[in-house]
């Protein structure tokens, strides 16, 4: 059974229609996390503007001579298409092979989309779990921070001045603190 058509089509009909409001609400919504991505990404200022310009034109394109329907929200989408338009290009500079053809870039079908939904639902994630981090004691945060940078135990303890015995103890009881603000800020959002 076909999706229903997501109420974001209105940004669709947007770019077809040139309506500069709407238009307007998209650069004001996605144009900074693709910024942030691109430049994250050994891109420049420059090279976001140009795919997040690409990326809508290819859209407009596909919406306005395939019939393209959208089937989840416009934002993860769009971003979705923006990274993997910048992921192509960082391929091309680096002379690898391109894997994808400008045709594969936008082949948009139920998995895009899905794919899409993903990145909403793992951005809610992050800011679920960045909103219950903030709510730790300053030393929980700094056990977690180091530990999540993936060097050994051992080389944290030492860092943090504590033995490799009480690290582990509290890294454990900083991490139970954190599930449970977690669990605690998502069942407040139900």
């Amino acid at each position: 059974m076909a999706k229903p058509v997501h109420a974001d089509q209105r940004y669709l009909i947007a770019l077809i229609n040139n309506d500069a409001g709407l238009i307007n609400e998209i650069y004001q919504k996605c144009a900074g996390k693709v910024k942030s991505f691109v430049v994250f990404n050994n891109g420049t200022t420059n090279d976001a503007e140009d795919i997040f310009q690409e990326a809508l034109v290819d859209i407009y394109n596909q919406a306005k001579f395939k019939d393209l329907q959208l089937t989840c929200p416009f934002e993860p989408f769009l971003l979705l298409v923006c990274k993997r338009k910048w992921l192509n290009a960082l391929k091309k500079k680096s002379v690898l092979q391109v894997t994808n053809s400008e045709d594969d870039l936008l082949l948009i079908g139920e998995d895009t989309f899905e794919q899409a939904e993903q990145l909403e639902e793992q951005a809610a994630q992050a800011d679920l779990f960045l909103r219950a981090f903030e709510k730790l004691g300053g030393r929980c945060k700094e056990i977690i921070k180091w530990s999540m940078q993936g060097d050994a135990q051992e080389k944290v303890a030492e860092a943090l001045g504590v033995t490799y015995g009480y690290l582990r103890k509290k890294k454990s009881e900083c991490m139970a603190s954190l599930v449970k603000l977690i669990h605690l800020k998502d069942r407040n959002n139900d």
